[in-house]
């Protein structure tokens, strides 16, 4: 008979737990702050607080960030398409989450 060895792994979600300014999202990103300002404006980053000064922006935002400046970059998108194309990709994921639940 064969022994089973079961080793377990317990880990959080950074991206839950970090908040960055908009200088630290800008560096993360490689993505000039008054682009984030942009994509704030159409809804593509939603931050916590009331000024440029106060956001925080989660980890979660760093993720969408990047895809956001890679819409921008590789296919020169204006913000109205960055917003729309990463509205499109959200509605794909969620009914792809969808079918793997059925």
């Amino acid at each position: 008979m064969t022994k089973i060895n079961t080793t377990w792994i317990e880990a959080s979600v950074v991206e839950n737990e970090v908040h960055m300014s908009i200088v630290e999202l800008s560096h993360a990103s490689r993505t000039p702050q008054e682009l984030i300002m942009s994509w704030v404006s159409e809804g593509v980053l939603s931050p916590a607080g009331s000024s440029p000064e106060d956001w925080r922006f989660s980890g979660d935002s760093l993720k969408r960030a990047k895809t956001a400046a890679h819409l921008t970059h590789d296919l020169e998108l204006n913000v109205p398409g960055v917003a729309l194309a990463l509205e499109l990709l959200d509605e794909i994921a969620q009914l792809r989450a969808r079918l793997n639940l059925k």
